[in-house]
């Protein structure tokens, strides 16, 4: 409504903002009681039956744009409903108010605006807490540009998006028909159309990198980094090695992803020579030791915080540090010495914890490793090869940790991965799983000790700390979960304090068999999700009573206030958590917990994209697949061949009958015959509609629905009993 008032201010009666929102009859009179609250607190100001922003000063509550992020790497926003004739004064949001919470989980991004509470410093400089996001469309839009004769149009790339938006020539910035775009909503143009002026070209869509650019933009994910802050980066020296600990004589090595763009972890192991510890093992992991670089408070800081984590996709990594730390300074490269937090693990035979010890250490890695090359020395033993005794001593130790993992019980969901390869212009060569070895679960179970080492440490030493944590399913899942299960005459007993040991035997007891991937699919939407809390709540999926993340420092800035309690804990250096970073801890937890959901929907919008535009000249081609989810609306198919996600509408489902949505089933169930589709059942589709632009894809379902019993259903509040049933049953039956 201020937005309203502030670009229509010759229509700004109660009659046109009443016309111009649909108010009617006695809506009228909230409306009435809005503007007088409004008036109120200094938003507005009437005269001679004429609404005005009010001047000069910012009320307490208004609505901001974000416009900048300055030279320190705050965000900076302005007022909207600003008319006064004076500059709009400095106002920056809070740390951690960006987040709008309680809502999406994604930071505001710059032309986003949100309704913020407002507070004026002594020093004259507001600051602002999002109270409310106010949708996206109330401020820009993303799309592409289409030239329609002299003027033109945007199709926004957001599949919820209901309609274009028309723009004039003179307001099109030179945008050619193909153009990915920022624009600015418009008033409403002549018979109420929709208009928008381009505000920016991020570039043509033929471009097959403009698919990760849809995404970035999108969720409002930060690309270019601060000239300060690059501008820091570029004086930051390396730590002095006399206030290290010497390691660089222990081989260690980085096990990575072949097309791995950074090293942040290395690993050693050899037997330990303890007579009191016989088959017993240690294990050392090395962290690259961020927090000498990143200081507490600094622009660097406030970047990496304002970022949460590196963000991944096909074609790009957005990282959260700037490169010469990312891939530089930070990054534990071949042959070359490198400061690190390391923890020196002692474990018995049986892959038990003895003891531990945490270092600020320098190490220089003997060999930068993929999976795949350390896998193959795992399965061949060949001691003749490079750097094989210390693999093989890894992979030793490994298996003594996986005793102790089986006997811990940790949830065991199998969940493909899919990965999709690109050629040198960014063209998809291929989507297929990502290969999963040994080798990947030997680092893991290493990381994962010393995650669990690092949390230990600090609750020891009293230091507070951002645990990582995941609570056990809530009482609704739960009750949900139960239900489908006893579909399958699976029990999974009422009232018992739930344990991983429980549906681990779920999961086994349906281990290929026709209901593994959909019980699989159940469970894991039966889970909480996972976040970042200063208050330790167990990590339920790990079955662990104390998790946080130490090892990935250069990706994530939970890892970095991990790294810098330990310092303050142990006395390792003058750069450990701050009082004020040790206030702000839940605050942080919530907001990078924000960002982390924030970059899962951005890669997995990314992934969409791409593999529609792959799939796009296959338009009537067949393929098999798996159900993965079951709604109102239709049903959602996951291709076995590329992971592809695309809709079967119910209004394409066979058989001339209504189709119920029977949620605790997870089914959709004919209404006459009892017939039904079920999640995770195996089908046959063919692709419809392939929309790169959206990542949309539309099926026909092939493969007859499963032979059911008749159930009984409420009346549809229509009076109708499914489709073309009039004609098929007769007036009687209705």
């Amino acid at each position: 409504m201020l937005t309203y008032i502030q670009e229509n201010p010759d229509r700004a009666t109660k009659r046109e903002i009443a016309r111009a929102f649909g108010v009617t009859g006695a809506n009228r009179i909230p409306l009435k009681h809005l503007l007088k609250d409004l008036a109120e607190e200094g938003l507005i100001e009437k005269k001679r039956g004429q609404t005005f922003l009010s001047k000069g000063e910012l009320p307490s509550v208004t609505v901001l744009e974000v416009v900048s992020i300055d030279t320190d790497g705050e965000i900076k926003a302005r007022p909207t409903a600003w008319d006064a004739d004076t500059p709009y004064p400095e106002i920056f949001l809070a740390p951690g108010s960006g987040m709008g919470r309680g809502r999406t989980g994604r930071a505001l991004g710059i032309g986003e605006r949100a309704l913020c509470r407002i507070a004026k410093k002594s020093d004259g400089v507001y600051v602002a807490r999002v109270m409310r996001r106010l949708d996206r469309e109330e401020g820009r839009i993303l799309g592409v540009y289409e030239k329609v004769g002299r003027d033109g149009r945007i199709k926004p790339v957001d599949r919820k998006s209901k309609r274009d938006f028309g723009v004039r020539e003179q307001e099109a910035s030179g945008a050619q028909t193909g153009d990915l775009v920022f624009a600015e909503l418009l008033p409403r143009g002549e018979y109420g159309a929709h208009l928008a002026k381009i505000t920016q070209i991020l570039g043509s869509t033929e471009d097959p990198k403009t698919i990760s650019l849809i995404a970035v933009y999108t969720h409002g994910i930060p690309m270019e980094f601060p000239d300060a802050v690059l501008s820091d980066v570029e004086k930051i020296e390396p730590p002095k090695v006399s206030d290290r600990t010497d390691l660089t004589e222990l081989p260690f090595l980085t096990i990575d992803p072949a097309d791995a763009r950074d090293h942040d972890d290395a690993v050693y192991a050899e037997p330990d020579t303890d007579p009191s510890n016989e088959g017993g093992w240690i294990v050392w992991v090395a962290i690259a030791d961020v927090a000498h670089f990143v200081r507490p408070g600094s622009t660097l800081d406030r970047e990496a915080r304002r970022r949460g984590n590196s963000c991944y996709f096909p074609d790009r990594v957005v990282p959260m540090l700037p490169e010469r730390l990312s891939g530089d300074l930070c990054s534990l490269h071949e042959d070359v010495d490198r400061s690190v937090m390391a923890v020196r693990m002692t474990f018995d035979r049986h892959g038990h914890k003895k003891r531990h010890k945490f270092v600020r250490g320098l190490m220089r890695s003997r060999a930068s490793m993929s999976y795949e090359e350390a896998q193959r020395i795992i399965a061949s033993g060949d001691e003749s090869a490079p750097n094989a005794s210390t693999v093989l001593h890894l992979w030793q130790a490994f298996k003594a940790l996986e005793e102790a993992r089986v006997e811990r019980q940790p949830l065991e969901l199998d969940v493909p991965e899919h990965k999709i390869e690109l050629d040198t212009e960014g063209h998809i060569t291929k989507v297929g799983l990502r290969d999963r070895f040994e080798a990947h679960r030997l680092i893991e179970d290493f990381m994962i000790a010393a995650n669990v080492c690092a949390a230990e440490t600090l609750e020891k030493q009293n230091t507070p700390l951002l645990y990582r944590v995941h609570e056990p399913p809530g009482d609704e899942k739960l009750w949900a979960l139960q239900e489908f299960l006893e579909t399958l005459d699976i029990k999974l007993a009422r009232g018992q304090a739930l344990r991983t040991t429980h549906l681990n035997k779920i999961l086994a007891r349906v281990k290929d068999g026709d209901f593994e991937s959909m019980v699989n699919e159940v469970m894991l939407r039966s889970q909480s999700q996972a976040k970042y809390s200063p208050d330790n709540l167990g990590h339920f999926g790990l079955n662990l009573q104390r998790y946080a993340h130490f090892t990935s420092p250069i990706r994530r800035y939970a890892d970095l206030i991990v790294h810098r309690a330990l310092i303050r804990a142990l006395k390792l250096g003058p750069d450990g958590l701050s009082d004020a970073e040790i206030g702000e801890l839940p605050d942080v937890g919530e907001e990078i917990s924000g960002h982390e959901r924030r970059a899962m929907a951005a890669e997995r919008d990314s992934n969409d994209r791409y593999i529609a535009a792959f799939l796009k000249d296959r338009i009537g081609a067949t393929f098999t697949g798996k159900v993965t989810g079951v709604t109102r609306f239709g049903l959602f198919v996951r291709l076995n061949e590329t992971g592809a996600d695309g809709l079967v509408p119910i209004r394409r489902l066979p058989g001339n009958e209504y189709y119920h949505h029977v949620e605790t089933e997870h089914a959709l169930v004919g209404e006459i015959t009892g017939n039904r589709y079920h999640l995770g059942d195996n089908v046959e589709v063919r692709l419809e509609e392939a929309v790169p632009l959206t990542g949309g894809l539309l099926f026909d379902i092939l493969t007859p629905p499963r032979p059911g019993k008749k159930k009984k259903f409420s009346p549809r509040p229509d009076g109708k009993r499914g489709r073309n049933f009039k004609a098929k049953r007769g007036k009687k039956n209705r």
